[in-house]
């Protein structure tokens, strides 16, 4: 289906364009008005065309998830949302303030207004971990000021929510985030503690503070791993002004482990508007960087720094496993892909805490150029989304239970693999295509998968098919499943 082209005057479901507000690399926003709704009015819109980051479609697809379920002072209010399949949109309220990116252009400001600040964006924190999401991208630009004073987060296309699928998290090998404010743990892949964006708070504190980013803005994954060793220069060497208090807050939220941090938001929040109860430590007497000798310890050492793994659950119930599901989209492999819903279903009706994660491989030359659209102009990453969802709709299962990933790789059997190890899967369903010379000489997807998977491991055929990788002997036919421990 064409979408509409989005421009001022533009009528998308009821919703007017109006003049353009922003137009980045991964989305474009645009002020809007409807004649039901009486409120300033924003429309995001992803961007689809050729070259475009798969992750600015995977964070608007998780922005979309997590923005409705959200409501207060701190989050503009949900309006409405396009389907991937036609034309994908999110709609929220305008909120009238300004961003902090203007603070900017004023560095360094006085303490008092650093410690005012603090306090609004600690308090706007609490309230979305409460709700159980933990931003991952705190910076200038994502926080907005209402007239009341009460800041705003925006832009939840890093978040990770308690309780939905962690797109971005189990995609994405790399660390996504902003370079200067992401927390160690966050770098390291880990996505789930609150305190991460307490890091990043006290990252904006510093850098407000002084002027200087506290660890720079390091545009590789070495640069960014520095800070688990080296500890800024204290903000006290930089601004002599600065209270014993304030460096205090702002070294604690800056602890390489997020155990040594505040223990949520609202402690933070309190101690940075009652100085007087804040316990000074050695913190807030340093006026130096921690000596080579020490830093080199943390770097090569027993550094006291780690992580829990990927995912918190150390086991699933057996009720509720992760069933990952990996689905060939090409025509010809339409009747495995229908053999692969018919036993999903199957297994759902005997799991009902099941949750089906649906893979597909986007499969890249080693040596050649990809194209990022097809012969109708979509994106093909887009367009695959659109299809593994299709594929998903007889199973009838609700949001949270559900979820859909497009990865792009040169080795489909490693990326099912890297994907099935990186995410706790319990069951991996893959289908198996009937047997070829080349097939046989090189070996097949679904048998280098069920050879090397961390865990129980199905190939499905279609009706009638000839068996290549399991089961009977090559020639007869078959419609079961077979299943690898």
């Amino acid at each position: 289906m064409n979408r509409a082209r989005i421009e001022t005057g533009t009528t998308l479901d009821g919703f007017v364009i109006g003049e353009p507000i922003h137009r980045g690399g991964m989305a474009s926003i645009w002020a809007a008005t409807h004649p039901a709704i009486d409120i300033p009015l924003l429309i995001k819109v992803p961007v689809m065309s050729e070259g475009v980051d798969p992750a600015a479609i995977v964070g608007f697809e998780m922005e979309q998830m997590i923005l409705p379920r959200l409501s207060g002072l701190h989050v503009p209010r949900y309006v409405a949302q396009g389907a991937f399949d036609i034309q994908p949109y999110l709609v929220m309220e305008r909120i009238p303030g300004p961003s902090m990116l203007p603070f900017l252009n004023q560095l360094p400001l006085p303490w008092q207004s650093v410690a005012s600040l603090g306090t609004r964006i600690a308090s706007a924190l609490d309230d979305l971990h409460g709700q159980h999401v933990v931003h991952l991208d705190v910076k200038p630009s994502n926080l907005l000021t209402r007239p009341t004073g009460d800041i705003v987060l925006i832009d939840f296309g890093l978040s990770h929510h308690d309780e939905l699928p962690d797109l971005m998290g189990e995609e994405f090998r790399l660390p996504y985030g902003t370079a200067p404010y992401m927390a160690p743990e966050q770098i390291l892949g880990y996505r789930r503690d609150p305190r991460s964006d307490q890091f990043a708070l006290g990252v904006l504190m510093y850098f407000f503070l002084t002027g200087i980013r506290p660890f720079g803005d390091p545009q590789r994954l070495s640069g960014l791993k520095r800070r688990i060793w080296r500890d800024p220069v204290p903000p006290r060497r930089l601004r002599p002004d600065c209270p014993p208090w304030l460096q205090e807050v702002i070294l604690r939220c800056l602890e390489v482990h997020p155990a040594w941090r505040y223990p949520t938001a609202a402690h933070l929040a309190v101690s940075l508007q009652h100085p007087d109860q804040v316990k000074l430590t050695a913190r807030s007497k340093k006026l130096k960087q921690d000596p080579f000798t020490t830093v080199l310890r943390r770097r090569f050492g027993d550094h006291p720094f780690s992580i829990p793994q990927a995912k918190t659950p150390a086991r699933h119930d057996r009720d509720a496993p992760i069933l990952l599901v990996a689905i060939d989209l090409s025509p010809e492999a339409a009747p495995i892909a229908e053999t692969l819903r018919i036993m999903v279903a199957r297994m759902l009706s005997t799991l009902p805490g099941a949750r089906v994660a649906c893979l597909n491989i986007l499969k890249q030359g080693r040596i050649t150029l990809d194209e990022t659209l097809d012969a109708q102009g979509r994106n093909i990453h887009h367009q695959r989304l659109v299809e593994l969802r299709s594929w998903a709709i007889p199973l009838d299962l609700e949001e949270g239970r559900i979820s859909f990933h497009v990865i792009e790789s040169t080795d489909p059997a490693s990326a099912i693999l890297h994907y099935a190890n990186a995410n706790h899967v319990d069951h991996l369903v893959i289908g198996a295509r009937a047997s070829s010379l080349r097939r046989s000489l090189l070996g097949s997807v679904s048998s280098q998968v069920a050879a090397q998977a961390p865990c129980t491991v199905t190939v499905a055929r279609s009706r009638r098919m000839r068996t290549a990788d399991f089961g009977p002997e090559a020639g007869e036919e078959s419609d079961a499943p077979w299943t690898v421990g």
